[in-house]
């Protein structure tokens, strides 16, 4: 049953990042999309040993961190990436913001750090997301270009 409570929050989460996704990229004065060089849905399933690990390729340029996190994601998230003339390490805290109305009360949420780097040169990078023990809650991270 609970694995069962899992799977419905995962795909649950799925189809808001894939929203969330496809309004980010979605520019309605006609120019180009957003393009995201990296992405991960997290959640239980998808970490290793308490990690989630991956190699991808990047060019040159500006880039940056965009999270779709809700209040149970990890509440620190270490991102590492390491590349042949490329370094990257910072500790993510979740921040809740609370906004009131007159009917209603709710979070937004969001992970504060270094969102924006500099990749150099073109390369393969390894990155490493840690959960730091807290694998319960999902969250998806993107990578794409600064605008």
């Amino acid at each position: 049953m609970k694995k069962a409570v899992y799977a419905i929050v995962a795909v649950g989460a799925a189809f808001a990042a894939l929203f969330v996704l496809y309004t980010v990229a979605a520019d309605t004065t006609g120019s180009a999309r957003q393009v995201f060089v990296f992405h991960a849905l997290l959640w239980e399933e998808e970490y290793v040993d308490g990690v989630h690990e991956r190699t991808f390729d990047i060019a040159a340029g500006t880039y940056t961190f965009r999270f779709i996190p809700n209040g149970d994601s990890p509440r620190v998230l270490s991102i590492s990436m390491e590349g042949e003339s490329f370094s990257f390490a910072d500790d993510f805290a979740l921040d809740g913001t609370l906004h009131k109305s007159p009917i209603s009360e709710y979070y937004t949420w969001d992970y504060l750090g270094q969102k924006t780097f500099e990749v150099p040169d073109g390369q393969s990078v390894d990155i490493t997301i840690d959960p730091n023990g807290n694998v319960i809650g999902t969250v998806s991270v993107m990578i794409g270009a600064a605008p």
